[in-house]
């Protein structure tokens, strides 16, 4: 098999449809909803607010806390509730995603909470959940250097493919990899790279060639959703 046509007929540079959207969530500090094919991710975020218990505090600056979490009836087989390995990862990885772009040194002693629930699942789901979290940070308010945008890279039978969904991550027959980037648009600092498969040397740095302008465009999206939001005020 040569993968020459994609699945669902998009270009191999392609991303699926992108919905974002800032302030969905009234009593948070800061909210986002973002949807890629699929996949849907909203985030809220609480704080800065004071870090109980005290002996956690930092005086010269504050704590970032990312809780990751797929809603049982998110995909086709229903998910058990409460954390589990894979969110405590998630949870984990985002935070290191967003920490390059968020001035904690404005928030001492202060935790800064962000909250992930995905309500849809289907390929992408921690890149979703970083995208709806950066816009959520700066609907709150943190002071941040930069968005930051995610989305993954792929490699299906040697074909690079940006944004796999989840009918190419399951393809048995074939050499199948997928490969979650997160960036600073404006600097194109990678804030994550991740791989589930295998891929030689060139693919990797095709992918990553591939995704760079793709991120870019992303993070114009979840620009325009902050304008649109506070637009409305």
């Amino acid at each position: 098999m040569t993968y020459t046509k994609r699945m669902d007929g998009r270009g191999f540079a392609q991303t699926r449809p992108i919905t974002a959207k800032a302030g969905v969530i009234k009593k948070a500090d800061g909210s986002a909803f973002f949807k890629i094919g699929d996949t849907a991710a909203y985030a809220a975020v609480y704080g800065p607010r004071e870090l109980n218990p005290k002996h956690m505090q930092d005086p010269k600056k504050g704590v970032l806390r990312c809780n990751y979490n797929m809603m049982p009836f998110s995909g086709t087989d229903r998910i058990k509730p409460g954390p589990s390995r894979r969110s405590k990862e998630i949870s984990m990885v985002t935070e290191k995603s967003l920490l390059p772009v968020v001035n904690l040194e404005d928030y001492p002693n202060a935790v800064v909470d962000v909250f992930i629930e995905l309500t849809e699942t289907d390929a992408g789901s921690r890149c979703a959940g970083i995208c709806a979290a950066a816009i959520a940070l700066a609907d709150a308010g943190i002071t941040m250097k930069d968005m930051v945008a995610a989305v993954s890279t792929g490699v299906v039978d040697h074909q690079v493919c940006v944004d796999l969904n989840g009918d190419e991550e399951h393809i048995h027959d074939v050499d199948v990899a997928d490969i979650p980037v997160a960036m600073v648009p404006s600097t194109e600092e990678i804030t994550l790279l991740q791989m589930d498969g295998k891929v030689s040397k060139e693919e990797l740095l095709k992918g990553i060639s591939d995704v760079t302008p793709v991120l870019k465009d992303i993070a114009k999206i979840q620009r325009a959703a902050l304008k649109e939001r506070f637009a409305k005020e």
